[in-house]
């Protein structure tokens, strides 16, 4: 995720990073934790957004790395935001596509990208492309990536190269749907 806001960032957009406080525990103590409920992630995304859309001028879209990006997405599906970018959606937990993660997506109502690798094991391509997602929801497909973007090296590509690519798209992505409040 740092170096998707760094290539963000390099690609004209104001980035402001958020860290969920079990994550920021787990990286202090060095311990892997489970994430709390979805509906806490949620609150505490809320709280965040709530400070930066009071004390920024303009749009403040939201976004995230696979599960903060699943929480942003409900998040706006609760609340008016501007927008979404949503890196490497969890579409569903790896081995189990019956487990979708799609309920909210029908209440979404703001312009919103999700930067998908097409072997994404939390949604391929061929699985995803037979989803039903809001007319808002726009998929835009890294190739050969897997869930962190990172392509098989028959490929020829790096993940930098694939991330510099979901980066571009996202900034174009945002000047194109950018609205303000």
């Amino acid at each position: 995720m740092r170096q998707f806001v760094a290539s963000l960032a390099g690609s004209g957009l104001q980035v402001l990073a958020f860290e969920f406080p079990y994550m920021q525990r787990m990286r202090e103590t060095g311990r892997r934790r489970p994430p709390p409920p979805a509906a806490t992630l949620v609150a505490e995304f809320d709280r965040w957004y709530d400070l930066v859309a009071r004390s920024v001028e303009g749009p403040v879209w939201l976004g995230g790395k696979s599960m903060g990006g699943r929480v942003a997405s409900m998040l706006a599906a609760r609340r008016a935001v501007d927008g979404l970018v949503i890196a490497g959606y969890p579409f569903h937990p790896p081995r189990r596509p019956e487990k979708l993660r799609l309920a909210h997506w029908p209440d979404v109502r703001c312009p919103a990208l999700i930067l998908q690798g097409e072997r994404d094991p939390f949604g391929k391509r061929e699985e995803v492309e037979g989803y039903t997602l809001p007319l808002c929801a726009t998929l835009a497909w890294l190739a050969d990536g897997d869930h962190d973007f990172v392509p098989r090296r028959a490929s020829g590509l790096t993940q930098q190269n694939l991330i510099d690519e979901a980066a571009r798209r996202a900034a174009s992505f945002v000047r194109a749907e950018g609205r303000g409040r």
